[in-house]
């Protein structure tokens, strides 16, 4: 997953990041990990969601498939009879890179392209685990996916919601001792940059989010 500096980045995609950062801090408000999203097409967002694991007692219940059912149960937006690739003319926004889930139902979707705001050093599905955006598949077309977008504040919120304890969790873990880090480093070089597409190597992001 490429990673686009602040300088390079358009104003109009940190503008739809913005508005999944301000999903995120929905998410946050809500004793949720703070992950957000808004899928855009024809320049305008078509769905926007946050993770609702917690409220719903469902592991599976991520922002990006939360937006995905709003979309696909809209008959507006997918019309009946659905298409192979409903989301191909659609772009997600997401605070942080999509985990394996989340980036196997956004290819099977076709979805256009991905912009996250931090990489996923644990789960992430678009390189920093598994590329599964890229991985040669007979039907399923690749997708571009990039981050960098509201990167810090991505980790910032997430690193918040780590240093509180989780009371939705089976054993809460006491957290008391725990101090927010607020210096963000830079990303590392990609180690995937100039490998072979069918090659899954780790596309480390230095947020460190879930230190312990």
């Amino acid at each position: 997953m490429e990673y686009i500096p602040p300088e390079d980045q358009s104003p109009q995609h940190q503008r739809w990041m913005a508005q999944a950062m301000a999903m995120a801090q929905e998410a946050i408000d809500n004793n949720e990990v703070p992950v957000g999203c808004v899928f855009v097409r024809d320049d305008r967002i078509i769905a926007k969601a946050r993770n609702r694991t917690n409220e719903l007692r469902n592991a599976t219940r991520h922002a990006e498939l939360e937006a995905i059912d709003a979309i696909l149960s809209d008959q507006e937006l997918t019309p009946t009879p659905i298409s192979q690739y409903p989301l191909s003319t659609t772009i997600l926004y997401v605070t942080v890179e999509p985990c394996i889930m989340c980036a196997s139902a956004l290819r099977q979707l076709g979805i256009k392209e991905v912009y996250a705001g931090c990489g996923n050093d644990r789960f992430g599905g678009c390189g920093s685990v598994l590329n599964v955006n890229e991985l040669p598949h007979p039907v399923r077309p690749p997708y571009k996916a990039v981050y960098g977008y509201s990167r810090d504040e991505a980790i910032i919120i997430l690193r918040k919601f780590y240093i509180t304890e989780n009371k939705a969790a089976p054993v809460p873990k006491s957290k008391a001792k725990r101090v927010l880090k607020t210096e963000v480093a830079a990303p590392t070089p990609s180690p995937r940059e100039g490998t072979p597409a069918n090659l899954s190597l780790p596309t480390p992001d230095a947020s460190k989010v879930h230190e312990s």
